[in-house]
């Protein structure tokens, strides 16, 4: 839909309006333990329209973020709009509790390879990668 006259147009970098989850579902369980701090799968190749939903199994506090400069060109609006509660640009909320989720819809965002980090973990090696067709 046509922004109404005289409307401002959406600033640049802004998120768009969040876009709900038209495919599958994967998980990704999140790990701080004796084997190291760990999204399992480490890689997944997921279809635009798909979601992920990432849970906290234990070694909390986790999160999931994006690097802005490790995404597609033009995808950090689109990704921005299908995180919900974010606590910076690109940035998941901090999950503390065991068994919680966050999800994340990759539907509208452009095909490519997504390059993402827990936040408190990152100087431990807790990042993964997402690819989307």
């Amino acid at each position: 839909p046509a922004a109404a006259p005289g409307a401002p147009a959406p600033a640049a970098g802004a998120p768009a309006a969040a876009q709900a989850i038209t495919g599958k579902t994967w998980d990704v369980k999140m790990y701080a333990d004796e084997k190291g701090s760990r999204f399992d799968p480490v890689n997944l190749t997921i279809k635009r329209g798909d979601g992920i939903r990432w849970t906290l199994v234990n070694g909390p506090p986790h999160n999931v973020a994006f690097w802005s400069d490790s995404i597609p060109s033009g995808a950090a609006s689109a990704l921005q709009g299908n995180m919900p509660d974010q606590m910076a640009a690109l940035s998941g909320p901090m999950m503390l509790n065991l068994n919680q989720t966050y999800t994340i819809s990759f539907a509208g965002v452009p095909a490519g390879t997504y390059h993402y980090y827990c936040v408190p973990h990152l100087a431990l090696g807790m990042k993964g990668t997402i690819t989307v067709q």
